[in-house]
């Protein structure tokens, strides 16, 4: 069990539902934060099974023990039923918000998918990782009465934080993607480069959400968007000093923070 849920990349799994449920909430969804919560948790593990499933044959030419497939600790078809199973039961869990959040939702999950089956390996790379994380402040705010979509600076801060984390987690891996032909811009750009790159969009998304907001930052905002600086800052360390590793918890970090920073400002999504 522990390996298969290893290859849902439970980490980003566990924190992107966490945050978008606590969106929900703070947005006034109320028991329907249930719903997104299930519907985040089986979108993400569909994600991130299918990624492994998809990917099984380069990880394996790549050596890479810690993925569970290619390390022998759990089979391709455990997996891809997996997938299966967890994308069947996003369907009804993101309908279950009403049919215009869920398609959104279904939207969301099919651009990821569609990253995990080609473009990665394009120049589009980071498009999917912008416009389904772009998507889910409206996921939200639109199961809400009136099913109003979220602020252009919720759903554009979303979108600068998936792209950010995009390039950042590519970095312990871009050696390996070139030998193996996965060519997305950050490989093709470089480390430095996409160091660079995602550093600068993670920063953008606490920036905007610090200032767009209507009314003036509170301190507690104000606050929080110096600890992402922070976060952000201990992320190049880190990638600098080769704990590429190290940097996607603190990429997983400087989001929650981000979310935070919104949570701070004292102001709804709709």
């Amino acid at each position: 069990m522990v390996p298969l849920l290893r290859a849902a990349h439970v980490q980003p799994m566990l924190a992107v539902t966490a945050l978008v449920t606590a969106l929900a909430v703070a947005a006034g969804r109320g028991a329907g934060a249930v719903w997104v919560c299930l519907a985040l948790l089986s979108g993400q593990a569909f994600v991130g099974w299918s990624n492994d499933w998809l990917d099984r044959g380069r990880d394996v030419a790549a050596a890479r023990s810690d993925k569970p497939i290619a390390a022998g600790q759990v089979s391709a078809r455990t997996v891809g039923v997996a997938a299966l199973v967890a994308l069947a039961l996003c369907v009804p869990f993101s309908l279950a918000n009403g049919w215009r959040s869920g398609l959104l939702h279904l939207c969301a999950v099919g651009s990821a998918g569609l990253y995990n089956a080609y473009l990665k390996r394009t120049l589009l790379s980071p498009l999917p990782y912008a416009l389904s994380f772009g998507s889910l402040p409206s996921v939200v705010t639109l199961g809400l009465p009136g099913h109003p979509a979220a602020p252009f600076w919720a759903a554009g801060a979303a979108a600068l934080l998936g792209a950010g984390a995009h390039f950042v987690n590519t970095l312990p891996d871009q050696a390996d993607d070139v030998r193996l032909g996965v060519n997305g811009l950050p490989q093709r750009i470089g480390r430095t480069p996409s160091l660079v790159c995602g550093a600068l969009l993670l920063l953008g998304a606490g920036l905007v959400l610090a200032v767009a907001p209507p009314g003036p930052p509170r301190p507690l905002a104000v606050a929080l968007l110096a600890a992402q600086v922070a976060a952000v800052a201990a992320l190049v360390a880190a990638v600098r000093a080769g704990r590429e590793r190290a940097a996607w918890s603190l990429t997983l970090a400087a989001a929650g923070l981000a979310v935070a920073l919104l949570l701070a400002n004292g102001t709804a999504l709709a």
